[in-house]
């Protein structure tokens, strides 16, 4: 069993504290899920692109997708130059646009990422909520939610 090094850090104004960290025999790695999506241009529904293997990340707002895969189906950039701050602290900026993603049977709207050469291929935690999914880190796949919370009136 491999260890890893796992800390919780905590930034404000340009400083930041380590809060905690500690070893565990536990290889974090293996608790990664992956899925396949279907991803189709708003405007135009018959323009689709399948994505293999795209990494689910509950730690990552948007979903990310490289951008010649959503240039090639029509997805415009309607944010240009969002700020992005990557999990080792740097900063990038990045074009965002409006694409319909399926998976599982299910299906949402929401904005995605033009990914560049290097960057990850992720789902992000947006997504899953409109998906009404969530992880399953036991079976390592994605399972449906359950009913939606709403406010009682």
């Amino acid at each position: 069993m491999s260890k890893s090094t796992l800390e919780l850090v905590i930034s404000w104004a340009g400083r930041e504290k380590l809060v905690f960290g500690f070893e565990c025999g536990y290889n974090l790695t293996t608790g990664t899920c992956h899925t396949n999506c279907a991803i189709q241009y708003v405007a135009e529904r018959d323009r689709t692109v399948e994505v293999v293997n795209l990494l689910v990340d509950t730690g990552s707002e948007y979903t990310w997708v490289p951008a010649e895969l959503l240039s090639g189906i029509g997805v415009q950039r309607e944010k240009k130059d969002l700020a992005f701050v990557m999990a080792n602290g740097q900063q990038i900026a990045r074009s965002v646009g409006f694409a319909i993603l399926h998976v599982e049977g299910k299906f949402t709207v929401d904005e995605v990422v033009f990914a560049e050469p290097g960057d990850l291929q992720l789902l992000g935690a947006r997504m899953l909520e409109g998906l009404n999914l969530t992880v399953n880190s036991r079976q390592k796949k994605l399972v449906a939610t359950g009913p939606l919370p709403v406010a009682a009136v």
